[in-house]
């Protein structure tokens, strides 16, 4: 490398944007995941005493990553750090319910403790639920960090910004894409390779709805897209494996992929497939 290819590295470096790192984000999200689950903890905890000075250190270390990235937090008049330690105990509750959802939702699931130190949906899903409170604080890159983190682990990617109601389920997980704009309700339950996408990815749409909304108690079978910010699956809706939505259903609908099949005589046959 010649020297001045050098130098203008080194420029970018020091005309750089000011971003956290993606390890110590990553490092914080475990150490927070095993605070507030003990089946992700590295250590059995010895006293109270104990615990509280591991609550102490992830506020420390928290701080110490916003006080770094000085720039990365759209409103500077809020103490980030107290508020988002405030909200622990809601996400914390929202998460039992997300447990006890895939617990219920899943026959193979034997205990509440296999959901959390097994199930690629549980880890998809605290990931989230912390990454989405910082957002909604108004945190750059480190929600993005935290989603991304888990994407790589669990092959599920869930944007930081959509908005995920209680009683949350995720079943298999794999493949699943939940797009910035997207509203869930309460008691949904999805299975792999669903997209709750966008019809278009036009930059200038960046500041729209541009993902559906799906109501209550909705459940979506594998490798079902829905797709568009008009579109809206009504409650208690069952919408099946395969289907490609970009229109609203009505509440207590069933979609179903019909597919047409070719018997070895030339035939042909008309199957509907149901979940």
């Amino acid at each position: 490398m010649n020297e001045e290819f050098i130098k203008s590295l080194y420029q970018e470096h020091q005309e750089a944007a000011e971003c956290p790192s993606p390890k110590i984000v990553r490092e914080f999200f475990v150490h927070l995941l095993g605070f507030l689950f003990p089946e992700y903890a590295h250590a059995e905890i010895e006293s109270f005493d104990r615990f509280k000075a591991i609550a102490s250190g992830l506020r420390v270390s928290f701080d110490e990553i916003m006080n770094r990235n000085k720039g990365i937090c759209l409103d500077e008049g809020i103490n980030i750090t107290d508020d988002f330690f405030d909200a622990l105990p809601e996400i914390k509750a929202k998460l039992q319910m997300d447990v006890k959802a895939m617990y219920m939702g899943d026959p193979a699931a034997e205990s509440h403790t296999e959901v959390v130190r097994t199930y690629p949906g549980f880890y998809a899903i605290a990931a989230h639920r912390i990454a989405h409170c910082l957002k909604q604080l108004k945190v750059r890159l480190i929600p993005r960090i935290i989603s991304e983190h888990a994407h790589s682990k669990t092959g599920i990617d869930i944007h930081p910004g959509a908005s995920i109601g209680d009683y949350f389920c995720i079943d298999h997980g794999t493949g699943i894409v939940i797009g910035e704009t997207t509203v869930i309700g309460n008691k949904v339950k999805i299975y792999q390779g669903v997209t709750l996408g966008a019809l278009s990815v036009d930059k200038k749409l960046a500041k729209t709805k541009r993902h559906p909304t799906i109501e209550d108690n909705v459940v979506i079978y594998a490798g079902a897209s829905i797709l568009g910010g008009d579109t809206i699956i009504g409650e208690n809706s069952v919408i099946g494996g395969n289907v490609w939505l970009t229109k609203s259903v009505p509440p207590h609908s069933k979609v179903y992929y019909k597919a047409k099949m070719t018997n070895v005589e030339g035939g042909h046959d008309t199957i509907t497939f149901k979940p």
